[in-house]
């Protein structure tokens, strides 16, 4: 299903956070367990509306805190939205690329979370969209085409694009350090030179990804 996750900034303590937040149409197995705890599950356990998710990252020798509000499309806590996703600093849209609804409901999901969030630039506010699920029947029972998305993004401003496997844990680090790499870009320049945290409101195979300038 599609959903979109913010990257919001946290507190300033010895290290620097940013976050993120996704959103969605329905439950669904996201890429972000995975990659913050190197396991896989296809158990979704809805609570507040959201699970919280934090990991530290390095970017270009800086250390982040990365915060990671993760709704997986649950409409019915939609209602809640502004509370994950007021100060997000990235919004991350999943869909699902073997169900073509999960797809068309990206724009309600950007637009609703542009609404509930509120950000000062929104025509600037950075987005990153993942096709989640590559792997299920080894590509057969896909109906949404990379060709399909890429279009999508591309009218949106080109919004950096990547396809995973939540599952085998597929182009999910080159995701994620785009994601984190979107998310502190905006930040004033007197505050990156501390100890960072990022707050985010999506293996085996060669890492591939395509649209980011990351």
């Amino acid at each position: 299903s599609s959903d979109p996750r913010p990257w919001r900034r946290a507190g300033e303590c010895s290290s620097r956070s940013s976050s993120s937040a996704t959103a969605g149409a329905r439950n669904s197995v996201t890429p972000f367990p995975q990659y913050v705890n190197n396991k896989f599950s296809n158990q979704y356990k809805a609570t507040i509306g959201a699970d919280f998710l934090t990991k530290e990252v390095k970017i270009d020798d800086r250390l982040f805190t990365l915060q990671i509000w993760d709704t997986a499309g649950q409409e019915r806590f939609q209602s809640l939205g502004v509370a994950f996703y007021r100060g997000a600093d990235c919004c991350v849209l999943v869909y699902d690329v073997n169900v073509t609804k999960s797809f068309e409901k990206l724009n309600n999901w950007r637009e609703e979370f542009l609404i509930q969030a509120s950000p000062s630039d929104p025509e600037n506010f950075p987005f990153v969209l993942l096709g989640n699920k590559i792997d299920v029947d080894g590509g057969n029972s896909r109906t949404v085409s990379e060709k399909k998305a890429k279009a999508w993004c591309a009218s949106k401003g080109n919004i950096p694009y990547f396809e995973t496997s939540a599952k085998e844990g597929f182009n999910v680090e080159a995701a994620f350090e785009c994601i984190a790499r979107n998310a502190i870009k905006n930040e004033p320049e007197e505050d990156i030179y501390l100890p960072d945290t990022i707050d985010m409101g999506g293996a085996g195979r060669q890492q591939r990804s395509s649209g980011c300038e990351c």
